[in-house]
């Protein structure tokens, strides 16, 4: 299985591309399911055909799904209920019923993160998910990975070897413990993280970036591609969306192509770049959608892993490539912490761990070249095996 993430900066027409994206793998002969957590539904405005939580077949090897978390959020808050029963009721609690419940604010990108596991499991060729807008999609993807390491940070799995002694200092204490449920909790969502990020970094997992030709596109393109490889996330196209027709004999929309043709070719050279048609209207239904053109086959581009190289020359340098296209070296941190590499890319930021190799060496220097960051690792002779 494929699955396909749709993003770009806001009002870019991302919606509309994960819904032509979906409906041409479709006729293709792909099992095909479209994924979309906006609640206004524009997911069935561009398939012109209304989405619920319950799957929608819009037509033959086509499913859409909008998610509605509120049903989702109300059985897991009541089972959290359930499970911290004892030291609610120690400090007096009122528990809420299902009725008042509502979702909080980011309930739906849950639901989404939830679906994108589930649809793992289900009886499709390529899922194509219709994602927020781009700075909100890469913090959402980088989610899993984050609250695992919060998780192991904060509820270590080594600590529960003393869970038998948890029983004996209950009745010490005379207070229920509730470290046993916790830890349980906490082992059950690291499986459901872990099953999510699975997914996100399974190498035939792409991302398929949209965007207008607009310079402020460009700006916000060019962190969103820097995100997105910090992540360790692959990106098979751009696709340029609203573009006008060449040759008018109008003079504002000669100006206007030209403005966007200068922005396309500066993406040329990036980018896997395909341009889309202004229609003059929003698309909607699949006879607009196919005019839009055809979207590029879902290709499995190159995988955007972190390599070590070999020992270089005599001098015994382990280097570590980090690809960074377009960040800019004065954006760039670097500070080892223990087994840990904190790596920040202007606003944005991601703590990895270092590769077994690497962790017994000192950070030596970084250099960034061609979208690589190179950094350059000596090893520690305390730590380093010796040669006989």
């Amino acid at each position: 299985m494929r699955t396909v993430l749709v993003t770009g900066p806001g009002g870019s027409g991302r919606t509309t591309v994960a819904a032509a994206t979906a409906l041409t793998a479709a006729r293709r002969g792909a099992r095909t399911l479209v994924l979309s957590a906006d609640p206004t539904d524009t997911l069935g405005a561009a398939l012109a055909t209304p989405t619920s939580a319950a799957p929608t077949t819009v037509e033959p090897g086509l499913t859409a799904i909008r998610l509605d978390p509120a049903d989702r959020f109300r059985e897991d808050l009541a089972d959290l209920q359930d499970r911290a029963a004892s030291a609610l009721d120690l400090l007096g609690a009122t528990r809420l019923d299902a009725e008042e419940l509502t979702p909080l604010p980011g309930s739906h990108e849950l639901a989404l993160l939830r679906a994108l596991r589930d649809s793992a499991h289900g009886p499709y060729d390529l899922v194509v998910v219709d994602l927020p807008p781009a700075p909100q999609a890469l913090a959402l993807l980088a989610l899993p990975e984050q609250l695992r390491r919060y998780l192991r940070r904060l509820l270590p799995p080594e600590r529960q070897a003393a869970r038998a002694l948890r029983p004996l200092l209950g009745r010490l204490a005379g207070v229920p413990m509730p470290a046993e449920w916790l830890y349980e909790t906490a082992a059950r969502w690291d499986a459901e993280l872990a099953a999510v990020q699975a997914v996100i970094e399974d190498e035939h997992t792409t991302v398929r970036l949209v965007a207008e030709p607009t310079p402020a596109a460009a700006d916000t393109l060019r962190v969103t591609a820097t995100g997105f490889a910090l992540h360790g996330l692959r990106a098979d196209a751009l696709l340029v969306s609203r573009m006008l027709p060449d040759g008018s004999t109008d003079p504002w929309l000669t100006e206007a192509a030209a403005r966007q043709r200068k922005v396309v070719a500066a993406w040329q050279g990036m980018y896997d770049v395909c341009e889309l048609p202004h229609l003059g209207r929003d698309p909607r239904g699949a006879d607009d959608l196919m005019a839009l053109g055809t979207p590029p086959h879902v290709e499995t581009p190159p995988a955007a892993d972190w390599p070590v190289e070999d020992r270089i020359a005599d001098d015994g340098v382990l280097v570590w490539q980090l690809p960074l296209p377009g960040a800019v070296r004065e954006d760039l941190g670097l500070v080892r912490r223990g087994d840990e590499l904190v790596v920040t890319a202007g606003p944005l930021r991601r703590i990895v761990a270092l590769p077994s190799a690497l962790r017994r060496c000192t950070v030596a220097g970084a250099g960034l070249s061609g979208g690589v960051l190179r950094v350059r690792f000596t090893p520690d002779p305390d730590l380093w095996p010796r040669e006989r």
